[in-house]
């Protein structure tokens, strides 16, 4: 399958009222975005853009920890290396109130704004104005192998526990077959193996910070969530998963190498897509589990989106390229070139509302994995913040990132989990009280 494609009638694209069409003074944007397959996907769409508004792109393609460091960098510093930007609900609200981002107003009727998704619409505005388009959204569950399960002579709940997660693993773990059992991430990042231990230590009742903004890290519920983590990717995850994030993982699991794995929804596209799995007919689906007794899920709420840093020289042709990119228009042509399982998914409700795409295996399940993400009610106990896999507020990514690489060396075995979540506890009481929280 080649990525780039003619431009023809009926892939012809709605670019607004402000569209402008090929000539002599093209002009030029760069954009900065993520290794992630929906995002290169749409670089191999690029040529339909560029021919349709004669506006030539540029890509800087960065891994996930490394794409957030040089972003956050430029808009601090007003570097202006970027046109736009792909970030997340982390920072737009953030960065939006902060003035460091383009209000995204003015909008065309035919983009549709109150298309997308509340949930994305609301976790990428500040005060009422949309500062970012969703180019996707996601939330996480469980992808597993219908093969193994059965083999294993067991059933998939739709809404698992972490204690059958385990007891799955166990039965499906075949290292003579070179296939774990699970596979989760353990990477450093706050965006990163910092969001999934997050969100497991919420679906165990733990919680960052109490009301009073001080750490939770020496509370019971982050060592049974940290130790649970530990256990059972050591006795069932793959060699070195300390080092290993979302895209490892997809690795892993398309090569046929994982019986389950719980990460973001996205990824069911690609795990389901015979070019790319080799398992891509034995793909499962559940809810991100929860521990027996604790209502939280392990589901975080997500959406990569395009924003455009203040002060750029190319406002109007970046915000031409967002109401490309993020279109209904732009889902119709992904899907008429490449099948509905492979379009952007979770950023729009005419999506889900599409007989086509309901009848993909992960469509439902998505939506619902969705709908059961509360930013708003992250955790079992109150707390002072917003954000399920993430603290929205400015000092969370620097100090979750140090924490991530605490509880990293902890997977790896350079320390025990009790020195991970003592460190924790101390990094995060020093930052909140150097800031004034405390």
């Amino acid at each position: 399958m080649t990525m780039k494609h003619v431009l023809g009638a009926t892939t012809a694209l709605t670019l607004g009222a402000t569209a402008v069409f090929a000539d002599s003074h093209a002009k030029t944007i760069t954009i900065a975005t993520v290794n992630n397959g929906d995002m290169i996907r749409m670089q191999g769409y690029t040529d339909n853009f560029t021919e349709a508004t004669g506006i030539n792109v540029e890509w800087v393609t960065l891994e996930e920890n490394v794409l957030r460091q040089r972003v956050t960098t430029d808009i601090t510093t007003k570097g202006g290396q970027f046109d736009i930007m792909t970030i997340g609900m982390y920072e737009t609200p953030i960065w939006g109130s902060n003035g460091w981002l383009v209000p995204l107003n003015g909008l065309s009727a035919e983009y549709d704004v109150d298309d997308i998704l509340p949930a994305m619409r609301g976790g990428l505005s500040h005060d009422g104005t949309l500062y970012a388009a969703p180019f996707y959204g996601e939330s996480s569950m469980v992808m597993y192998r219908t093969d193994l399960m059965e083999k294993a002579g067991l059933e998939m709940p739709s809404d698992p526990t972490w204690q059958f997660i385990r007891e799955a693993a166990a039965a499906m773990d075949d290292p003579e077959n070179d296939i774990n059992g699970i596979c989760l991430r353990g990477k450093a990042g706050w965006g990163e193996g910092g969001a999934f231990i997050t969100v497991t230590g919420n679906s165990f009742g733990a919680r960052w910070f109490d009301e009073e903004w001080n750490a939770q890290f020496d509370q019971p519920q982050w060592k049974a969530a940290l130790e649970f983590y530990v256990n059972l990717m050591n006795d069932y995850g793959p060699e070195g998963y300390a080092t290993n994030g979302f895209n490892e993982n997809l690795s892993l699991f398309q090569q046929g190498k994982c019986g389950m794995w719980i990460d973001a929804t996205v990824a069911a596209s690609f795990v389901t897509n015979p070019n790319d799995s080799t398992v891509a007919d034995s793909v499962g689906f559940a809810l991100a589990p929860n521990s027996e007794g604790v209502e939280k899920r392990a589901n975080w709420l997500w959406a990569w989106a395009l924003a455009i840093p203040a002060g750029t020289q190319q406002e109007a042709e970046a915000k031409q390229f967002i109401e490309w990119a993020t279109s209904k228009d732009y889902i119709e042509l992904v899907a008429e070139n490449e099948g509905w399982a492979n379009v952007p998914p979770g950023a729009r409700t005419s999506l889900y509302e599409n007989p086509e795409y309901i009848k993909v295996p992960f469509a439902q399940m998505t939506l619902d994995s969705i709908n059961a993400a509360d930013p708003t009610d992250p955790t079992v106990d109150p707390v002072p913040y917003v954000g399920i896999q993430f603290v929205a507020i400015p000092e969370f990514a620097g100090m979750a990132t140090e924490v991530s690489q605490e509880f990293s060396a902890a997977y790896a075995g350079q320390q025990s989990v009790d020195e991970a979540l003592e460190k924790a506890q101390a990094i995060a009481n020093e930052v909140m009280e150097a800031a004034g929280y405390k």
